[in-house]
């Protein structure tokens, strides 16, 4: 390939499969018919010696030639619009839809305020949550099924693949929650035998089977008396105010649930390695201007300083 006789036109059309994740939206994103894109992106093939996207179930992968290329190519892009138009982006015109993906702990944190946000910034954008599958976020993000993902990672084996970028968000501070008039609530400090003991109600998203909790307690050779588990925060809090099960959850969404005055929170005996919510998203949307004024406008409301 000679740098002198591509077609620099052909660029856009990479930058547009590689943020669609499709033709046919490529397509319309270019405002070009189906066949044109595809006729460019076969010169692209030829040029570059190399297949560039492969099909899946949702449209287009990129091959690692093309995940090589996209950052460089998409940074370089992205210069030469700027130069040309520094108002690529106006968040109070856009009708842009974003998709998030998080769990109804990070939703009850994140949507209201983020939604009264939009309502003065980006009046007629708009934001869809998916639930979080914790085993698949750079599945969802690598098939473009999602913008961003709010969680925590939590496959110790492994970081997230390179082509996922993420950004610490806050510190999750648990506690073990029990109702207000349970028997264990009279303990000044609750001993880990009696913690151990209860009958225990955690949360296990899709995709995980066994609490995180649980790991980190037989990481140490124990193990507690778990005898459920639920797919939704606030399912866990409700289970805790009507019965005598207890569990180890999140502090700071307690304060604001209406579950709050009936339950009572006591410092975890055996507290676990923090976990951190952060922000991921895929590499390919790194200079996407309206995802760039998303994931910016994330971190200015949830970042917290640790």
């Amino acid at each position: 390939m000679s740098f002198r006789t591509l077609d620099l036109n052909l660029l856009k059309v990479f930058e547009a499969l590689m943020t669609e994740g499709s033709v046919t939206r490529a397509a319309s994103a270019l405002t070009m018919t189906q066949p044109a894109v595809s006729n460019a992106l076969a010169r692209l093939r030829d040029a570059l010696g190399d297949p560039l996207f492969v099909r899946s179930s949702s449209g287009i992968r990129p091959t690692q030639r093309a995940v090589a290329l996209w950052q460089p190519i998409g940074d370089a892009l992205e210069h030469v619009r700027h130069a040309l138009d520094e108002d690529a982006f106006d968040p109070r015109q856009t009708q842009a839809e974003f998709i998030l993906s998080m769990s109804d702990y990070v939703a009850s944190l994140v949507m209201p305020r983020l939604l009264n946000r939009f309502s003065e910034v980006a009046p007629s954008a708009r934001i869809h949550t998916v639930p979080n599958t914790i085993l698949e976020i750079g599945d969802r993000l690598e098939d473009n099924r999602v913008d961003c993902v709010l969680s925590v990672y939590v496959n110790e084996a492994q970081q997230p693949p390179a082509v996922i970028r993420s950004r610490s968000l806050w510190t999750v501070e648990y506690a073990c929650m029990m109702r207000r008039d349970h028997p264990l609530a009279r303990q000044k400090r609750l001993n880990t035998r009696s913690f151990l003991a209860a009958k225990h109600v955690d949360v296990s998203l899709a995709g995980k089977t066994l609490p995180t909790y649980d790991q980190f307690l037989a990481s140490r050779g124990l193990s507690r008396n778990l005898v459920a588990t639920v797919n939704h925060y606030n399912a866990a809090y409700e289970i805790v105010r009507q019965s005598d099960l207890i569990a180890v959850l999140p502090r700071d969404l307690n304060a604001q649930s209406r579950h709050a005055p009936h339950l009572h929170a006591m410092p975890v005996p055996l507290p676990a390695p923090p976990r951190i919510v952060s922000l991921f998203w895929h590499q390919r949307n790194d200079t996407v201007p309206a995802q760039r004024w998303l994931r910016e406008t994330l971190v200015e409301m949830f970042a917290r300083m640790e």
